[in-house]
């Protein structure tokens, strides 16, 4: 059974499940009793890798669809990630840098939430802010289509509009350029066409002082269907980058999906990938001391099933990380929350994500952890190596309060407050478990976010329920497309 309460990947980074296993825990007995199914999770997805089969898993269609998230860390030949789709994602960000003024994201769900998080990884907050050569001649890269809001739309183009006034008046020789990425399986996705089509339309106003380059991110139209948006792009000839078939959004980070915002801001795409690619390799054991996702999944839905811990906070210690929170939130709801198992049978399963960020949670959410129903277990995420680090000033020496914490690095209060957090929660008999990354960076990202996407897959046939359909989303897409006719017709006739 379990040998140690954490596990140290090869990569680095660090489960730490102490506060989640042992007496008052989930237990070595709880563990073995689950040895079997265990066994039949890690078959299943070794077939899923070698094959993309998944027991009873179809397409929204209703027919057999492959899952070939599996295969996106390996770049090989043949591959959906081949050394020549990562060639033309690396010229393509070539000519983006010193040419691009900025960039903006069209997408929604997993065409958005992934790119966010490389995003604040690998940039960070304020790097809108910075001129051309704090960026390196690289774009600024805005986000947008990932909500059905014209207000806040139109404040991202006002903004763009302000910028290219103020390029005009300082540059001479060429046009602001702003680059639309509009990344669509289909084209017909409400938000991003929507937000994308006003931004079009605006922009087009301001021909004078802007040029327009779009880029589409949708169904390469291999299997000779053409989808709405792989139709514009040939149409008016576009450039074109993959949404593959047989990866779920909320797995397609690994894929064009995530790398193209990644490759037009010059961040490290492969060490992202041989973050993944390592850990994908590490999950490769049937030995829960070796493979962190099995071990996490396990671990998860034993807490759930026996212990009612059906609500997960996952909760970083790093501001840069509240977009992974946000990930994860789709991540684990659409994948786990369905209705019937594989046999047809109502069972209602699914675990409840909750977004947090420490400390600031600490002072908004921590009452309820702390105190509230014992349904949760709080997944702590630290950053181990912080670069740079940073002391707290000794402003007020006569303030003793104040005097107290000056000297203290940054990361180490930060990390003490973690510890107390978590050691409150047990001493409450409250489960928690911490991910410790040793450095902020897209290989350890990789690392990570490859180990939640396949701890859900562990968790699916733990659980005999499909973690790779979304039933549910396709009932409210069902009863919102009439509304919009509706509102198209009546506001047809008014006129």
């Amino acid at each position: 059974m379990l040998q140690n309460t954490f596990l140290k990947t090869r990569g680095g980074l660090v489960f730490d499940y102490g506060n989640l296993y042992g007496p008052g825990k989930v237990t070595e007995e709880d563990i073995r009793s689950l040895s079997d199914r265990l066994a039949d999770a890690h078959r299943a997805v070794e077939t899923m890798r070698s094959s993309g089969k998944i027991r009873g898993h179809l397409s929204k269609d209703g027919l057999p669809e492959k899952v070939l998230f599996g295969q996106l860390p390996y770049v090989a030949e043949g591959n959906i990630n081949s050394p020549g789709s990562i060639k033309e994602l690396r010229d393509f960000g070539a000519t983006m840098r010193g040419n691009v003024d900025t960039v903006i994201s069209f997408g929604i769900g997993g065409s958005f939430l992934g790119n966010k998080v490389l995003f604040d990884v690998g940039l960070g907050e304020f790097w809108n802010s910075g001129g051309a050569e704090t960026r390196d001649g690289w774009p600024r890269l805005y986000f947008s289509g990932n909500n059905l809001d014209g207000a806040r739309t139109m404040a991202l183009l006002d903004e763009i509009v302000r910028q290219a006034k103020d390029f005009k008046k300082n540059t001479a020789g060429r046009l602001y350029k702003a680059a639309l990425v509009v990344i669509s399986k289909s084209g017909s996705t409400l938000e991003t066409m929507a937000c994308f089509m006003l931004a079009l339309n605006r922009l087009k106003e301001y021909s004078d002082i802007i040029s327009v380059e779009i880029i589409a991110v949708t169904d390469p139209a291999e299997d000779g269907g053409e989808t709405l948006l792989h139709r514009l792009a040939v149409k008016h000839g576009w450039r074109r980058f993959r949404v593959p078939d047989g990866v779920g959004g909320r797995f397609s980070v690994f894929s064009d999906v995530g790398l193209v915002t990644a490759a037009a801001s010059g961040l490290a795409i492969e060490s992202f990938l041989a973050g993944a690619r390592a850990m994908d390799e590490q999950c490769r054991s049937d030995d829960l001391n070796e493979n962190p996702a099995l071990l996490n999944a396990a671990l998860k839905y034993l807490a759930a099933e026996r212990y009612g811990r059906d609500i997960e906070v996952f909760m970083p210690y790093c501001d840069s990380l509240k977009s992974l929170s946000e990930w994860y939130i789709q991540l684990l709801a659409e994948s786990l929350g369905k209705t019937r198992d594989r046999s047809g049978r109502a069972v209602y399963y699914g675990r409840t994500p909750v977004v947090a960020v420490g400390t600031t949670d600490m002072h908004a959410q921590t009452q309820q952890h702390q105190e509230g129903k014992l349904d949760k277990v709080v997944q702590f995420v630290r950053i181990d190596g912080w670069q740079p680090d940073t002391l707290v000033p000794d402003m007020f020496p006569e303030e003793k309060a104040l005097a107290a914490m000056a000297g203290l690095p940054f990361s180490e209060a930060l990390n003490a407050a973690l510890i107390s957090n978590a050691e409150a929660l047990a001493a409450n008999g409250r489960f928690s478990a911490v991910f410790v990354v040793p450095k902020l960076d897209l290989y350890q990202m990789g690392s990570l976010m490859y180990l939640l996407a396949l701890s859900v897959a562990y968790e699916g046939e733990l659980a005999d329920v499909d973690a790779f359909d979304q039933p549910g989303v396709e009932s409210y897409k069902r009863l919102l497309g009439p509304k919009l006719a509706a509102l198209k017709d009546k506001q047809t006739t008014n006129h």
